[in-house]
C-alpha cells in the first residue's frame, strides 16, 4: 500500500482519465484543467472494482444524490481500476447502476489511485477513497475505506455543502453534523472556551 501522494490542501497536478459516460452511453475524457476553468468543484470516488458486491451500492447511494451535487457547481465521477469497456459493460447488466449518471472513470494503470493514496499494490485495486477538489484544484477533502465498509452519500452532500459555503464564508467555520441553514462559528477571541454560547 503507497501512502499518500497528496495531502490536504495540496495543490492537485492536471491529470486525465477515460470514462464511460452513461447520460450518453458513449466514451468520453475528463480533464481537471477543463473543470478549473468552469469553476466546478470536482468529486472523486475511487472504489475496488465493477461486478463486486459493495461497490454497485455505493453508486446508486451516491446516483441518488447527484442533481444536488450538481446544483452546487460539483462535478461526480467514480474511478476504479477496471476499463471503460468494463465500465459500460457492468453497467448495462447492474440494476443497482440505472440511475447512475455521473462518468464512471478508467485507471488500469493505478495511476491516478496512487496519486491518491489509495492503490493496493498487492491487489492491483483502489480502497474506498472519496475526495473533493476545490475550483482552484486545491485538495480540501479526503475519507479512505477499506474494501468492506460502504460510505453514505448524505454524509458526503452534507460535507460538499459545508465546503461551497465556506468557500464564500471564509472567516466562518462548520461545527459538528451542520447542516445547510444551521449558524456557523467565527474564530475569535471572543469564544474561545464559549463556543456553547457562540452556537446559542
Amino acid at each position: 500500500m503507497e501512502t499518500n501522494t497528496l495531502k490536504i490542501g495540496d495543490i492537485v497536478p492536471d491529470f486525465v482519465l477515460e470514462t464511460y459516460d452513461p447520460a450518453k452511453n458513449d466514451f468520453s475524457e475528463l480533464h481537471l484543467e477543463s473543470l478549473k476553468q468552469q469553476r466546478k468543484w470536482l468529486i472523486l470516488f475511487f472504489y475496488p472494482a465493477d461486478f463486486t458486491f459493495v461497490c454497485p451500492t455505493e453508486l446508486e447511494d451516491l446516483s441518488f444524490k447527484y442533481e444536488e451535487l450538481r446544483s452546487l457547481g460539483v462535478e461526480v465521477v467514480s474511478v476504479s481500476t477496471d476499463t471503460k469497456y468494463t465500465h459500460m459493460g457492468w453497467h448495462q447488466v447492474e440494476k443497482l447502476l440505472k440511475n447512475v449518471k455521473y462518468q464512471m472513470a478508467a485507471d488500469p494503470t493505478g495511476k491516478i489511485s496512487r496519486m491518491f493514496g489509495v492503490y493496493d499494490e498487492n491487489s492491483g485495486l483502489a480502497l474506498r477513497g472519496t475526495f473533493i477538489i476545490n475550483p482552484e484544484g486545491k485538495l480540501v477533502a479526503s475519507e479512505i475505506n477499506y474494501y468492506n465498509v460502504g460510505r453514505n452519500a448524505d454524509e458526503l452532500l452534507r460535507k460538499m455543502k459545508a465546503n461551497v459555503y465556506l468557500a464564500v464564508h471564509p472567516d466562518e467555520a462548520c461545527p459538528a453534523r451542520w447542516t445547510e441553514g444551521q449558524k456557523t462559528l467565527k474564530p475569535s477571541a471572543d469564544i474561545v472556551g464559549k463556543v456553547y454560547e457562540a452556537l446559542k
